[in-house]
């Protein structure tokens, strides 16, 4: 089976995914690279995904060893019909527990045929400069790694003559999957003092969850603690002063020390 295209379908408020899943498709070696990006609030629809000769890349954060509900949700819109497809996570360096299994049934039960997956590693949500976690990652070896997944991915599938030659991988982790652990009622502040308004936070945030009147407000209903809004503010007016999160970033600073590796399943 040629690779003549592939699409990449990601949810990634911090960017760390996109980056691993254009690393594959560079390694895959197409030209014919097309984003679907699940990511802001407008991409939540239905949308039919099929490719001729092609390969889908679907990739997505772990938060708590699942993945985010938001990002389940708008891939649960898919549909597709047999197509191809390298499922792909990427966690904080702590566990990616049930996600990966979580993510790859999603792409079966919408119409995929997945032929390889990946667990990778992103600098965690939750890192700052006082409780550094997996910082700058994927790094320049993660996307090597990424590179030769995609050189591989493409070996694979170059010795398929059809969709028959598509056997299940065996995925790590359990079901029924764990439950997330993430309360709805904390998200990040802004400290007005340093706030310059500049509606950056409004524009990265996956959920709308903020908006700015007379000052930057958050619904903390509807925030799910991805942080793009605190990696992404310049004036470093955005922060997460809650103690337990706090509490949970210093515990993962000390104890996710230890560079994890990617893993790959083919």
């Amino acid at each position: 089976m040629a690779i003549n295209s592939a699409r990449l379908i990601y949810f990634s408020p911090t960017r760390t995914t996109r980056k691993v899943v254009e690393g594959i498709a560079k390694g895959i070696g197409v030209d014919d690279v097309e984003h679907l990006d699940l990511t802001p609030p407008g991409a939540a629809v239905q949308r039919q995904v099929d490719t001729r000769d092609g390969l889908v890349i679907i990739g997505a954060p772990v938060y708590a060893g699942r993945l985010p509900a938001e990002a389940a949700a708008r891939l649960q819109r898919l549909m597709a019909n047999g197509t191809p497809a390298v499922i792909v996570v990427v966690y904080g360096n702590r566990a990616y527990e049930d996600a990966l299994l979580e993510l790859w049934d999603l792409a079966l039960e919408a119409g995929f045929k997945p032929v390889a997956a990946g667990a990778f590693i992103g600098e965690h949500s939750y890192s700052t400069v006082a409780t550094p976690i997996a910082v700058g990652r994927p790094d320049t070896e993660d996307l090597r790694a990424a590179r030769d997944f995609g050189r591989m991915i493409r070996e694979k599938m170059g010795m398929m003559e059809g969709f028959g030659d598509i056997s299940l991988l065996q995925m790590p982790g359990n079901f029924p999957y764990r439950e997330s652990g993430l309360s709805s009622s904390i998200s990040p502040v802004t400290q007005e003092a340093a706030c310059t308004k500049c509606v950056r936070c409004v524009s990265v945030c996956p959920t709308g969850a903020i908006v700015l009147q007379d000052k930057v407000a958050t619904d903390p209903s509807i925030c799910i603690r991805c942080c793009a809004c605190i990696k992404g503010c310049s004036a470093g007016a955005r922060t997460m002063t809650d103690p337990h999160v706090r509490q949970v970033a210093e515990q993962l600073s000390s104890s996710c020390r230890s560079r994890k590796e990617p893993e790959m399943f083919l």
